[in-house]
């Protein structure tokens, strides 16, 4: 039995959208996935009853206290060990649970990835990915986009080969090619960060190191991983949620425009850590929180931790 652990406390409209999402998701999954709602568990019930679900459907894990989207992440997650967050994290080191999903506090998220199920040996900082939506109708992968704004030329590397797993092993390309973001498709382009990035990629016996990609690459079928550090990915995230909402607001209907609409993807895991953790945004509602938990049954199915944490004891940065 393979047991899913939900944060339904966490985002801006918990925890009422939380349940309806695991509602919704419920019916999706494998028979042998059960979900474990993480908060306060008579709230859950009344949500659960008041739109004609079955309460013995889920299993429950009560809580009784909330990190807030607004609060300091270190102090919160430390200050309030009975939250839905520290509580899921606890589960998740114990292995009481196969993954846990939150669309709560980012920041307490990173905290609780790193205090509590730690980093895999080696690694040296844990990533989040973002989904590219390809002109043909596939998808690629980029990372970091938003924990690691400074960045060394290693940790780069290692963004390629976790993008690499979350690839082969979640979305299914055998060899995924990895592209480093820079100013100019020439081996010489770039601040000091990407000249000494690049030489380590081509070093590497792990990754398919196609060379370096520009901005203009994200969308065609140049590369299947791009990696970047934390702040340029960000920039170049919250820019693609821009154009998304631009289009919206201009009633432009078209198919591949609405594959850049976050709630498709639900969410997405943290790279490199024991442990399978789904972050979704902090607006996500029904729709968004099923396909974070559609995630998180994935990634948990793929063993991608320890798909990575294989690779990784075979890799010594340089």
């Amino acid at each position: 039995m393979k047991l899913l652990g939900i944060d339904i406390m966490g985002g801006d409209f918990a925890p009422r959208e939380a349940v309806l999402g695991a509602m919704l998701a419920l019916d999706s999954l494998p028979l042998d996935t059960r979900l474990l709602l993480i908060g306060d568990s008579a709230t859950a019930h009344s949500i659960i009853t008041d739109h004609g679900g079955d309460v013995s459907r889920f299993d429950y894990h009560h809580t009784t206290q909330v990190i807030t989207m607004a609060e300091n992440a270190t102090r919160a997650f430390q200050q309030k060990p009975d939250s839905s967050i520290a509580a899921g994290f606890q589960l998740l080191a114990d292995k009481r649970i196969h993954a846990f999903a939150s669309a709560g506090n980012t920041g307490a998220m990173m905290v609780g990835a790193m205090l509590t199920v730690k980093n895999i040996p080696g690694l040296l900082r844990p990533a989040i990915s973002s989904v590219l939506p390809k002109e043909d109708g596939s998808v690629g992968i980029l990372l970091d986009v938003g924990i690691n704004a400074d960045c060394k030329p290693e940790m780069l590397v290692q963004f390629g080969i976790l993008g690499s797993e979350l690839a082969r092993h979640v979305y299914s390309i055998a060899n995924p090619r990895v592209g480093l973001m820079n100013l100019g498709e020439e081996e010489e382009k770039g601040n000091l960060l990407a000249k000494e990035t690049h030489q380590l990629l081509k070093q590497s016996a792990d990754l398919n190191f196609i060379g370096n990609v520009e901005g203009r690459d994200l969308f065609n079928d140049m590369a299947d991983v791009i990696v970047c550090d934390g702040f340029t990915g960000n920039v170049i995230l919250k820019q693609a949620e821009s154009f998304y909402s631009l289009v919206q607001k201009r009633n432009v209907k078209d198919e591949y425009f609405e594959r850049f609409n976050y709630e498709n993807y639900g969410g997405t895991p943290i790279l490199g850590i024991n442990g399978n953790a789904i972050i979704a945004h902090g607006i996500s509602k029904a729709t968004a929180i099923k396909n974070m938990i559609m995630l998180a049954s994935e990634v948990a199915d793929a063993n991608l931790c320890e798909k990575i944490k294989h690779v990784l004891s075979h890799s010594v940065p340089q």
